[in-house]
């Protein structure tokens, strides 16, 4: 009797064993009820995220998935209120530099996590020695053109590029447009005079301390001059938003937009017939491009055992699942961050952001060494000021630049 029961015993395991070997990578496993939510600063996945909540909490008995939403510039000053108040979300968006050193605290490690051997050299996100986020993936950004209207060879310089955009608005096209939003108005172009720098986290360094000034610099006086082009021949930035510029250029409106590879999903609704690309901003005759990490996926390390845990089989599915991949390539857009993450289906500029990164034609970010919140509360109003007041020199605008960053390192 005892050996009857003990191979009844070993049937039933290895039974148990086998139906757990037939599940896929696919579905996770079943977990008690709980509820995970998803605060995360680009807009341009919105809806792709909320297909994966759904798709995601349909196949996962028990858990459910929120997403929440954000306008995507206050997504900082958001986040950062709702952790102290501790109301914080399960999963965010953790910047890098200085936005990953102020929330820190709140990161959940995942150093452990199988899925960190996947991530590309140099592109985790660490605080204080551990992996705390997993990268979104590589993006890049500089000149988006219409290939019909610009040809990359005649956009090498100042001159080259001022002549090209004064053609193009003689025949009637808008040559140029930024837009209002803070990071596309302002960040990201700035980005190219603080790359450029021989040393650039030890320029940024003087800015603070002094012993250096945007508007003494050689480099940010020519990127000024590249601005008084875009303002007297591009479009009135201040009366474009991010949907207007995007729609513009997949019209053939507008020839060039400083943008970068993630707006390509903004094209969608439109039959674009025209090859694009991307330039780079030739300040100094520069032929790269800025590209770097945006973002990553974090788990507050306040929510509960329940949800931190439901957070890590998220993520698993999410970097280890054919599914999961498929999202962040193919929905989402993304140029893979990690090894393990295969594709052959980029669009026109993830391929450029991918030819410039594989040939080192590529810029390093450097706004997430900036003082937090500079950009939104300081260096947006000196540029809509600029925009505005169409008297002000470029020189003029380096020095209000240079008192934002006096202002914002107090």
């Amino acid at each position: 009797m005892i050996k009857k029961t003990s191979l009844l015993m070993v049937f039933v395991l290895l039974s148990i064993s086998l139906l757990a070997g037939c599940q896929t990578d696919d579905k996770p496993n079943k977990k008690k009820d709980v509820t995970i939510t998803i605060f995360q600063s680009k807009v341009e996945i919105s809806e792709q995220l909320e297909e994966l909540a759904k798709e995601y909490s349909d196949m996962t008995d028990g858990v459910k998935v929120e997403v929440w939403g954000t306008t995507g510039d206050d997504f900082y000053t958001q986040l950062q209120a709702k952790l102290t108040a501790g109301q914080g979300p399960t999963i965010l968006s953790a910047g890098v530099g200085t936005e990953v050193e102020n929330i820190g605290d709140y990161l959940y490690d995942l150093s452990n996590q199988d899925y960190i051997q996947y991530i590309a050299p140099g592109m985790e996100i660490r605080y204080n020695d551990k992996v705390v986020g997993i990268p979104y993936g590589a993006e890049g950004f500089g000149l988006v053109y219409n290939a019909d209207l610009v040809s990359p060879s005649d956009v090498t310089d100042l001159s080259s590029f001022e002549n090209t955009v004064k053609d193009i608005k003689g025949q009637g096209v808008q040559p140029i447009s930024l837009s209002s939003e803070s990071y596309f108005l302002i960040a990201h172009i700035l980005n190219v005079p603080f790359a450029l720098q021989a040393d650039p986290q030890g320029f940024i360094a003087g800015l603070t301390d002094g012993t250096s000034k945007m508007s003494d610099d050689s480099i940010f006086k020519e990127w000024a001059a590249f601005m008084e082009v875009i303002r007297s021949e591009g479009t009135s930035a201040l009366e474009v938003t991010y949907d207007i510029q995007t729609g513009d250029f997949a019209t053939g409106k507008t020839a060039m937009i400083h943008q970068g590879n993630w707006c390509y999903g903004m094209f969608k609704d439109y039959d674009v017939t025209f090859d694009m690309g991307i330039l780079p901003l030739p300040v100094k005759g520069n032929d790269k491009i800025s590209v770097g990490i945006p973002n990553s996926w974090a788990i507050n390390n306040q929510a509960s055992e329940d949800e931190i845990n439901a957070a890590l089989d998220f993520f698993n599915w999410l970097f280890t699942s054919e599914k999961g991949h498929s999202y962040i390539v193919d929905k989402f857009g993304f140029i893979p961050a990690m090894t393990n993450i295969k594709t052959t289906t980029l669009d026109p500029l993830g391929k450029a952001v991918a030819e410039y990164t594989a040939n080192g034609k590529t810029l390093p970010w450097m706004f997430g060494y900036w003082p937090a919140s500079i950009v939104n509360n300081d260096f947006l109003p000196a540029t809509q000021k600029f925009f505005i007041d169409e008297s002000m020199t470029g020189e003029q605008f380096l020095a209000e630049l240079d008192k934002a960053w006096e202002n914002a390192s107090k």
